[in-house]
């Protein structure tokens, strides 16, 4: 089984919400206690808040910044679409987590060629590197999401060629495994639905629903982190980890935050890029996913690449949020058990505190 023990990690848009949480789980341990972390992003602001906070809110000094290098987390600003930037960052690494992406849908569709760039020629970026530079990075995970599956905008399509990139990327680059994970909405996530619902809700309303039928494929940021050490775990390489959730309908999410209170809730119709329901597994790769417990796993669309081993039962259907729906107790449940609720406090205004 794979570990992190005495591993050096670098993990790009690590101060995103999953990095958040991922640098924690790798912190605390539970794969093996890694040598680094190095968290690569384009954002001071948020590095500068997430230094400060693993210094439990102290007031930031010098320090914080002079001793990084000396420190066994590092922050490296840098962009994923600068060739020279990743290089820079991924110098004697062993595992790569690239959580880097332009992941709003509207944004993605007005502005297609930042997204091409961010998803599609930073991953390129990180091939090459390895490859130029003959790095000795042992693993690559590329973070997707389930718009990748049959994508109907530009967000999903651009995730859709990272996923191929990755996968061509283990003929091109033997040396180094490539894997991928695809899941849904994580809760929570800065730009998902259930904050935008909260500020809606704590500014009195309405709540604006695109469409009554819409569902989403839901997890928790630890089930997404989850996801990763498990295709870490268990993912042959070329191979696309998928977890086994549930979806809801989106005005039952929206119907379990607002509660008793009186607001209104207002059809909006759906924006540019979206669907009513997600898929994270099409009936394409049906035939090629295997059952692995707790995930699915898409073997690769590359000949080359498949295990002969993986001959476990495979899906007969695709996988879409309009199946296996939450009902709304279930969906009332989620929200409470992951404490998304809004206290009656939080509707005098100012900002959640998550």
């Amino acid at each position: 089984m794979y570990s992190l023990d005495g591993k050096k990690v670098l993990i790009t848009g690590g101060t995103g919400s999953l990095g958040k949480v991922l640098l924690k789980r790798v912190l605390s341990g539970e794969m093996g206690v890694p040598s680094k972390v190095v968290i690569f992003s384009r954002d001071e602001a948020k590095q500068y808040f997430m230094r400060t906070d693993m210094l439990n809110g102290t007031n930031p000094t010098d320090d914080i910044i002079y001793k990084n290098h000396r420190e066994s987390v590092n922050f490296i600003i840098g962009d994923i679409r600068d060739y020279h930037s990743i290089c820079k960052a991924m110098k004697d690494i062993d595992v790569i987590v690239n959580a880097a992406a332009m992941k709003q849908v509207p944004t993605c569709e007005y502005f297609p060629h930042e997204a091409v760039r961010t998803n599609v020629e930073g991953p390129q970026n990180i091939i090459n590197g390895i490859r130029e530079l003959e790095l000795p990075v042992e693993v690559v995970v590329g973070v997707s999401t389930d718009k990748a599956c049959k994508p109907v905008n530009i967000m999903g399509m651009t995730k859709a060629i990272q996923e191929r990139i990755f996968i061509s990327a283990n003929i091109d680059v033997p040396d180094t495994k490539f894997i991928c994970v695809r899941y849904g909405n994580v809760l929570a996530s800065r730009g998902s639905v259930i904050p935008f619902f909260h500020e809606q809700i704590m500014s009195g309303g309405p709540v604006t629903i695109t469409t009554p039928d819409m569902t989403r494929f839901l997890l928790s940021l630890n089930k997404a982190v989850d996801t990763v050490f498990s295709a870490l775990k268990g993912a042959k390489r070329g191979e696309t980890f998928v977890p086994k959730v549930k979806s809801a309908l989106i005005v039952d999410i929206a119907d379990a935050l607002i509660g008793d209170r009186k607001i209104e809730k207002k059809i909006i119709g759906i924006r540019p890029g979206e669907k009513i329901h997600e898929i994270l597994i099409s009936e394409e790769e049906a035939h090629r996913a295997v059952d692995v417990g707790d995930y699915y796993s898409i073997l690769p669309i590359l000949n080359e690449l498949i295990d002969p081993v993986r001959s476990q039962k495979r899906l007969r259907e695709e996988y879409s949020s309009a199946d296996n729906v939450m009902s709304k107790a279930e969906v009332q449940k989620m929200i409470v058990d992951n404490e998304l609720s809004i206290g009656e406090g939080d509707l005098r205004g100012g900002e959640l505190l998550r």
